[in-house]
């Protein structure tokens, strides 16, 4: 670790859960459902996100909740809130066919077939692009707008912009130089992607 930052994560400074324990701001209580697909991943992005606080006392109760939302795969504390209600989760049957990381991503989409949050590990970001891509009409271009209004209506964490680039940067949609156009490419995806998109059918939206 390095020892100019983070002091009062070093041995023998007070620990995150004592000093939580210590705090006597009230602070309204909520129920906020917050789902980690990877415990390992998000241990990792949080203790990157706490060796970067340089301050030399613990994060705030506020800057920890933003810390561990963002480990979690949210924008922030705020996107985490303004979430919709999460409608009952319907994971469509895993059946031994379904690879893993296929039962791991269905479990980022609701029963209405919308992705829920943006996982930390690439691997099943990339891997949910496809039930995006799949929303979309090869034959016919969008606008930004358009494309915005589709993923505003398939996915419900509020970072359509995100979703977009990664579509175009993946190849998945192509866009003209001044970014008013957009087109579905014709992809090919592998077997888990396939899967995936078969399963997210059987939800029938």
């Amino acid at each position: 670790m390095n020892p100019t930052r983070a002091p009062w994560l070093q041995a023998g400074k007070p620990s995150l859960f004592t000093v939580g324990v210590r705090m006597e701001c009230p602070v309204p209580r909520e129920s906020l459902p917050l789902v980690v697909d990877d415990l390992s991943t998000f241990a990792k992005s949080l203790r990157a996100q706490l060796l970067m606080h340089e301050a030399p006392q613990p994060p705030g109760h506020q800057t920890l909740l933003n810390m561990l939302a963002r480990a979690a795969g949210h924008r922030n504390l705020q996107t985490l809130q303004a979430r919709p209600p999460a409608p009952r989760q319907v994971t469509p049957p895993a059946t031994a066919e379904h690879s893993d990381i296929v039962r791991r991503t269905l479990r980022l989409f609701d029963d209405q077939g919308r992705l829920t949050r943006l996982p930390v590990k690439r691997s099943l970001q990339l891997m949910a692009l496809w039930g995006l891509w799949m929303r979309f009409d090869a034959k016919r271009p969008y606008r930004e707008r358009e494309v915005n209004q589709i993923l505003t209506a398939w996915h419900s964490f509020g970072d359509y912009c995100i979703l977009r680039r990664d579509l175009v940067t993946q190849k998945l949609m192509a866009r003209t130089p001044d970014s008013s156009i957009y087109t579905k490419l014709p992809a090919r995806p592998g077997e888990d992607a396939m899967a995936l998109m078969r399963a997210l059918r059987q939800l029938g939206v």
